[in-house]
């Protein structure tokens, strides 16, 4: 035998190595460039063209993260319910009480005005 064909396995299994490794860098990279589009978005933060063709690039094949995907489904339900009506009540600081004897004040007056008027006519 020779050195060259006992070499070739063993050099087609460092290129298999060296692919599978690429392969897996150019879609961590993916990864993170589409979480950069995604945070620029939301923060409405101008988009990136390297970013955006890295993640054109990766195609369908992206996951994001577990914990960052959660981080920002939180982000964003706060923010929905923030921008909600109910969030807008529950972020003012509102009396409610001291608004009820206001208004229960001015219908009596109301009352007593219009029981003066009808005791004149």
């Amino acid at each position: 035998k020779s050195p060259k064909k006992a070499d070739r396995p063993h050099y087609e299994q460092e290129d298999r190595i060296m692919i599978a490794r690429d392969k897996e860098f150019a879609t961590k990279k993916a990864e993170r460039a589409n979480l950069r589009v995604l945070m620029r978005d939301k923060y409405r933060i101008p988009q990136s063209a390297q970013d955006e063709a890295t993640v054109q690039m990766a195609g369908d094949d992206l996951d994001i993260p577990e914990e960052l995907a959660k981080m920002v489904d939180e982000d964003e339900e706060q923010e929905e319910l923030n921008d909600s009506f109910l969030g807008k009540l529950q972020n003012m600081d509102v009396d409610f009480d001291s608004i009820k004897a206001k208004a229960q004040s001015t219908m009596t007056e109301v009352k007593q005005v219009a029981e003066e008027k009808c005791v004149m006519m």
